[in-house]
């Protein structure tokens, strides 16, 4: 988990109201939560991945397991969050703002470059088909097992590995198309 104190006397704290514990939790799964919203097109990755905890936190009470399954769960979240936000766009138009964009105020060469990669992730996704790129964004970007992916995804640990091997497959081919080497 990142922290000096074993998960399960975090995880305890924490059911407990534990203020400390909610912030290590949090340090210790947001940046990979968050990359994966943001990999996956979110439009706010910050705001949702808070609501991801949010909606963690308030369930804490019924969740039991260790620290493997507690990443599981919370990557659980994230993904139905990220469905949810799907929808709810695809039903209402965008709205613009006329103020200047976050990164306006920041390093605008790192911010470049950062967005330039997720971009790059993500026209490397739109290829493969949605399953797949769910897959290899929560087994490489996430790190999760692909048990853990299972249960994410509500597939069979079998279907998860098919999918990885197919989406790999597709993108060997796009890196040969571009003369990647390999």
């Amino acid at each position: 988990m990142g922290t000096s104190e074993p998960f399960d006397l975090v995880l305890s704290a924490a059911k407990a109201d534990a203020p400390w514990a909610y912030e290590r939790l949090y340090r210790s799964l947001s940046p990979s939560i968050c990359g994966y919203l943001r990999i996956q097109g979110a439009a706010d990755p910050e705001d949702l991945t808070s609501e991801v905890f949010l909606g963690a936190f308030r369930g804490l009470g019924s969740f039991a397991g260790g620290e493997d399954q507690f990443r599981s769960w919370v990557f659980t979240i994230a993904h139905r969050r990220l469905t949810d936000e799907r929808r709810a766009r695809s039903c209402r138009p965008a709205m613009t703002d006329a103020v200047l964009p976050d990164w306006a105020a920041g390093d605008v060469e790192e911010e470049a470059l950062r967005r330039l990669s997720a971009e790059r992730v993500r026209a490397l996704c739109v290829g493969l088909v949605p399953d797949q790129a769910d897959v290899l964004l929560l087994r490489l970007i996430s790190g999760l097992t692909v048990e853990a992916i299972a249960d994410v995804l509500g597939k069979t640990p079998g279907a998860v590995k098919a999918l990885q091997r197919r989406g790999l497959c597709a993108l060997r081919k796009v890196f040969e198309r571009e003369g990647v080497p390999l």
